[in-house]
């Protein structure tokens, strides 16, 4: 593997959706990167003519465009980096298929702080114990469609895993009116909009007469880029497979 001071060749990178906001991010990182775009294709475009002149895919754009996306990526045999958030387990199944014969690379947040985050998250939560409630609360701009965050999830999943627990079975989300006591082991998350905020999270870990909290402010939706990016370089020539940001930074 190339390390970071090395000099790395110019690869040549796909985005799909590169018209919105974190498209052109990708297009800037991709060249402050040394690298070259090969295509910049529209989201639900039809991309699989295009597929064979890049190195590899990068995917920021909607749920609806992850199957054709994903088919291209097989066909041509091109590593795929998977940045879309609002995916559903019907969209996971479609991940695992792709990566029996492609390197899959997803993640609900591609900052490389945030990717250290979830991994004091597990190890916190691994070490409190359950009498330790956790709740996640984020922060996004008031465009933002969905909630909670692919973030929030994927710091809840790793809370989740530390524990041994499911996050889907063990989640409160949207409390209003009286909700009754919270539930013993729940993962509480709260989302927030407004504004142009990039991107903030925190995980409370709540004990008896103490609190514990781990943050991430993200000031620029580059750093989601420049990480993508980087994904996008260690994905080439890795096996097929499933990998998450966490096998980037080797934790």
């Amino acid at each position: 593997m190339i390390g970071r001071g090395e000099a790395m060749a110019q690869r040549k990178f796909g985005v799909i959706g590169h018209k919105g906001r974190m498209g052109q991010a990708l297009e800037t990182a991709i060249v402050d990167a040394g690298h070259a775009m090969c295509v910049g294709i529209d989201a639900g475009g039809s991309i699989a003519p295009h597929t064979g002149q890049c190195d590899a895919l990068i995917d920021f754009s909607s749920p609806d465009a992850l199957g054709a996306t994903l088919r291209a990526a097989q066909d041509a045999g091109t590593p795929i980096v998977i940045g879309t958030t609002g995916l559903e387990d019907h969209h996971l199944a479609m991940l695992d298929d792709a990566a029996r014969t492609v390197p899959v690379l997803q993640s609900g947040n591609f900052s490389l702080g945030v990717t250290l985050m979830a991994h004091l998250v597990h190890e916190a939560a691994a070490r409190l114990g359950p009498d330790w409630d956790i709740e996640i609360l984020e922060m996004h701009h008031r465009m933002k469609v969905d909630a909670p965050s692919g973030t929030a999830k994927l710091l809840g999943e790793a809370a989740a895993s530390a524990r041994g627990i499911g996050l889907a079975d063990n989640m409160e989300s949207g409390r209003h009116g009286m909700t009754g006591a919270r539930e013993p082991g729940a993962i509480g998350f709260a989302a927030l909009r407004g504004g142009t905020v990039a991107g903030e999270h925190s995980v409370i870990f709540a004990g008896s007469e103490e609190r514990l909290t781990i943050s991430h402010s993200a000031e620029n939706r580059m750093i989601f880029a420049r990480g993508a990016v980087r994904a996008a370089e260690w994905l080439i020539g890795q096996d097929a497979g499933r990998y998450t940001m966490q096998d980037v930074l080797g934790l």
